[in-house]
């Protein structure tokens, strides 16, 4: 394999800054057709940088985790297809990682950091893991960029416009002329699930309605808790006719649960699920979905990290472009009665 020493002699350069040219050093000066010829040489000489040894010296892995509460759901393919697009852009690999052991007082973060695995994180909460909890986990620590949750505190983190999306999926089940309005939400202590359920609640005063906590379950977004949210709607007297599931994961279950307990969907009930997947277009009938800017959520938290391992301040960004997109198919129609 070619040495640094070898490119600089073919390059005509020192090997300083053959070194330089190749790590990408921002702060070097050198004039662009010197680092034409050193980046022709380590062509030519088939070079592959020593990025172990980069990364002694730098005290960079060049490396950084994104963790998410389940890595099996499709929902997190675009988070993990933006932060690793960001990634590669910045000449740094992206790992992928379970959240469930990210727990408050533990030491995973500061063990992978400090053997030089990773340089950062970009995590998701789980919904069960508590504010208190999440706040003694990110506090003050610039090596951590929170995805679609945030603390009080603002340590840095990269949200989805989810009042916007919890609105949008209210507002297409009002505009069929539905009044009788359900929502499948979150667990209590997500803040995902509050910003969501505000949207909702806004739409429904927004068209002169009031919410009806009867309506509203806070379950959680697995298909079976949501099943159980939704089953318990239906006995619900009067029943609603359309329902907002304020994640697609969970509307999944919901739609099975309503199936097997003998309504018609959409004919007797509506279900619109915020987020979309693969999986929402060939449910039966097919899912109507709000999509939500989940890759683009995933490259800024990425950039606000790099920026942050950079000495910058924290921010807290809310993704409004692209804004929710409504998503029409077979789950909702006008309501019983309703032409």
């Amino acid at each position: 394999m070619a040495t640094l020493a070898e490119i600089a002699r073919r390059a005509g350069v020192s090997v300083s800054v053959a070194s330089r040219v190749l790590t990408g050093d921002p702060n070097l000066r050198t004039r662009p057709e010197t680092r034409d010829r050193v980046v022709l040489a380590a062509k030519e000489l088939n070079y592959t940088a020593n990025y172990a040894g980069r990364a002694l010296r730098l005290a960079r892995s060049r490396a950084l985790a994104l963790i998410v509460p389940d890595v099996s759901t499709p929902l997190f393919a675009d988070l993990l297809a933006g932060a690793a697009d960001a990634a590669a852009a910045q000449d740094h690999t992206l790992l992928l990682g379970r959240s469930d052991r990210m727990t408050a007082g533990g030491d995973l973060v500061r063990r992978l950091v400090g053997e030089g695995r990773v340089d950062g994180f970009v995590l998701q909460r789980s919904d069960d893991l508590s504010d208190r909890a999440l706040e003694s986990l990110v506090a003050n620590d610039a090596r951590i960029v929170l995805v679609a949750s945030r603390t009080a505190h603002r340590r840095g983190s990269v949200v989805l416009d989810d009042v916007a999306g919890g609105r949008l999926a209210t507002e297409h089940l009002l505009s069929l002329g539905h009044r009788r309005i359900a929502l499948i939400g979150g667990v209590e202590p997500s803040d995902i699930a509050r910003r969501r359920e505000q949207g909702y609640t806004d739409a429904l005063h927004g068209a002169g309605l009031k919410k009806r906590e009867a309506w509203v379950r806070r379950l959680g977004y697995s298909p079976d808790a949501a099943a159980r949210a939704a089953s318990s709607l239906m006995s619900t007297s009067p029943p609603p006719t359309g329902v907002v599931v304020a994640n697609v994961n969970g509307a999944i279950g919901a739609l099975t649960a309503l199936r097997l307990g003998g309504a018609d969907i959409p004919g007797d009930v509506s279900v619109v699920a915020i987020h979309d997947q693969w999986m929402a277009a060939h449910t039966w009938p097919p899912l109507t979905t709000v999509k939500m800017a989940f890759y683009e959520v995933g490259s800024e938290a990425v950039r606000l990290l790099l920026a942050r391992l950079a000495g910058g301040p924290p921010e807290d960004i809310v993704v409004t472009d692209p804004p929710p997109r409504l998503v029409v198919r077979g789950s909702t129609a006008p309501p019983p009665g309703v032409a």
